[in-house]
C-alpha cells in the first residue's frame, strides 16, 4: 500500500504534496480513525500555509462528526500536554519540524500525548486512500471549532513546576535564545522569566519565511549565538527548531552540543534527583558512544532504539517507564514531565541542573569521553542501503554489533553506525573514535562497502 507517514508525521511541500484537498482529505480519515464525537485539539507552528491547511484539517475533523478544539499557534509539546491533562482524546500538529521553510505536515496525537504508533499511521492511511467519507445526519454538523486560549499559560506553568524555580533565580544565569523565528517565541522566554533567567533572545518574533536562520539548529546555524554568547559572557545557548520539540544547546564556551551529549548529563543529574524511575535511558543507534561510557559506571543501563522519536517514547511507556529518552538531534524527554521531546524542559531542566551542582555546563562537558567525530551520507537507493549494511554487518562481525537500524558496530575505542535514512534516498554514516586517524579509516571502509554495494547494482542492471 502507499504511504504517507514517514518518520514523524505527514511532511510535503506546501501547494504540492500539501494542498487543501489533500489536507481536508486527512482531516477525514483522522475523523474516522478517532470516531465520531471524539475531542481533538488542534496545532499550528508559523509555517507558510500553516493556517490553510490547519483549518482543511479541522474541516476534515467536523466532517466526521469530531469535536474541534482549536490551539492555534503553540509549540508540538505544548499541544501535547494539552491533550493528555486537559483529557482530550487526540490532538493534529501541523508542523514540519525542522524541514526547509517550504515544508509543512500532519502530525497525529493519541489521547496519551505521545504521537500515534505507526501501526496506527496505517489505520488512517487506509481510510485516506479508500477516499473514506462519513455520512451524518445534518444535526451533527452544528458545532463549531472552540478556542482554546489557556494552553500557552498551562504548559509554561507545567515545565517551571518541575524544577526549583528559587535555586535557578538566585544562579543568575544569563541565556542566549535562538526561537527560530517560530512557536517556541511563544514559550521559552515565558520559562526563562518565570525562573527568573536574564536572557537575550535571537530569532523570536515569529516569521513564517524563517528569514533568521533555518528551522534546524546546528553548529553552523547558530553561529550569531555563539558570537554574541562570546561577546557578554552568557552562560548559556538555547537554539530550538521550528515546533520547539527539540533544543540544541551550547555552553558558556560557545561549543554547541549534540544532544547524546547533554541527553547523558541530564540523565545522570535526573536519575540522582529522581531515583524512582527505572535504572535506564532510552536513545536511538545514532548516539555516541559517549552515553554508555558516561552512563553505565553510574549504573544506569543504555536500552538502544531506531531512530525515532515516536518509537523511543512507545518502548519507553511500553516497557514501564524510565529515566529519559534522547536522540542525538537534541530532543530529550523528562519523563515525570511527559514522554515526548520537548525543547523548553530540557532548558528549564539544564538550568536546575547547574544551579544544583553550582558550575558550568562547560565543566560538565569537560567530564564526557572525548571522541572525534565524522558524520556524512551517499546517495544511494533503499536497496543498496541494504546491501550496505548486510556488508558492514560481515565485514565487522568479530565486534559487538546493534542491529536494529541498520548496522552500529561498537569496538574498544570506536563505533560506526550504517543505515539507510529513513527520510530520503540515502545511507547515513556516523563513526567516532579515540583519534582522528582512526575514525577517518572507518568512515573510508564504510564508503567503500557502500560504493561496492552501488557498483554492484549498476552491473546487474
Amino acid at each position: 500500500m502507499a504511504r504517507l507517514f514517514g518518520t514523524d508525521g505527514v511532511r510535503g511541500i506546501v501547494g504540492e504534496k500539501l494542498t487543501p484537498e489533500m489536507a481536508l482529505k486527512l482531516g477525514r480519515a483522522i475523523g474516522a480513525y478517532f470516531g465520531k464525537g471524539s475531542r481533538i485539539l488542534v496545532g499550528r507552528d508559523i509555517r507558510s500555509g500553516g493556517a490553510m491547511i490547519k483549518r482543511s484539517v479541522i474541516s476534515g475533523l467536523l466532517a466526521e462528526g469530531i469535536k474541534v478544539y482549536d490551539a492555534d499557534l503553540i509549540p508540538t509539546p505544548g499541544l501535547q500536554y494539552n491533550v493528555k491533562s486537559l483529557g482530550f482524546d487526540g490532538g493534529v500538529m501541523i508542523t514540519a519540524s525542522h524541514n526547509p521553510p517550504e515544508y509543512n505536515g500532519i502530525k497525529v496525537i493519541a489521547g496519551d500525548g505521545v504521537e500515534i504508533p505507526h501501526e496506527d499511521e496505517e489505520i488512517i492511511e487506509s481510510y485516506y486512500f479508500r477516499n473514506h467519507a462519513s455520512r451524518l445526519e445534518w444535526r451533527s454538523y452544528v458545532n463549531d471549532p472552540l478556542f482554546r486560549a489557556d494552553v500557552i499559560e498551562n504548559y509554561v506553568e507545567a515545565i517551571v513546576s518541575q524544577v526549583d524555580k528559587e535555586k535557578i533565580a538566585k544562579s543568575g544565569f544569563k541565556v542566549i535564545i535562538d526561537c527560530a523565528n517560530s512557536v517556541g517565541s511563544l514559550v521559552t522566554p515565558k520559562v526563562l522569566s518565570s525562573l527568573g533567567v536574564k536572557y537575550v533572545s535571537l530569532n523570536c518574533n515569529l516569521d513564517p519565511l524563517f528569514p533568521g536562520r533555518e528551522p534546524e539548529p546546528s553548529p553552523i546555524t547558530l553561529k550569531p549565538a555563539i558570537a554574541l554568547l562570546r561577546e557578554i559572557s552568557a552562560d548559556l545557548i538555547i537554539g530550538h527548531d521550528g515546533d520547539a520539540d527539540r533544543a540544541i544547546i551550547g555552553d558558556d564556551k560557545g561549543r554547541i552540543l549534540w544532544g547524546d551529549r547533554d541527553g547523558a548529563l541530564l540523565s545522570a543529574y535526573v536519575a540522582e534527583k529522581h531515583p524512582e524511575l527505572p535504572r535506564r535511558v532510552y536513545t536511538g543507534v545514532s548516539s555516541s558512544i559517549v552515553v554508555e561510557d558516561y552512563l553505565r559506571p553510574r549504573g544506569i543501563e543504555v536500552v538502544w532504539t531506531p531512530v525515532g522519536s515516536v518509537t523511543i517514547s512507545r518502548m519507553i511507556i511500553r516497557d514501564g517507564g524510565a529515566i529519559s529518552g534522547f536522540e542525538e538531534n537534541g530532543g530529550y524527554m523528562h519523563i515525570p514531565h511527559q514522554i515526548v521531546r520537548d525543547g523548553a524542559m530540557k532548558t528549564a531542566l539544564i538550568l536546575e541542573m547547574l544551579a544544583e551542582y553550582n558550575t558550568k555546563l562547560s565543566s560538565l562537558v569537560d567530564e564526557l569521553p572525548f571522541y572525534y567525530t565524522i558524520k556524512t551520507k551517499i546517495p544511494a537507493s533503499r536497496e543498496e542501503a541494504l546491501c550496505a549494511v548486510e556488508k558492514t554487518v560481515e565485514a565487522f562481525k568479530q565486534y559487538r554489533l546493534v542491529t536494529i537500524d541498520g548496522v552500529k558496530v561498537i569496538g574498544d575505542d570506536f563505533w560506526l553506525l550504517v543505515r539507510p535514512s529513513g527520510t530520503e534516498p540515502v545511507v547515513r554514516i556516523m563513526a567516532e573514535a579515540r583519534t582522528k586517524e582512526k575514525v577517518e579509516n572507518i568512515v573510508s571502509n564504510a564508503r567503500s562497502i557502500v560504493e561496492e554495494c552501488k557498483k554492484r547494482r549498476g552491473n546487474s542492471k
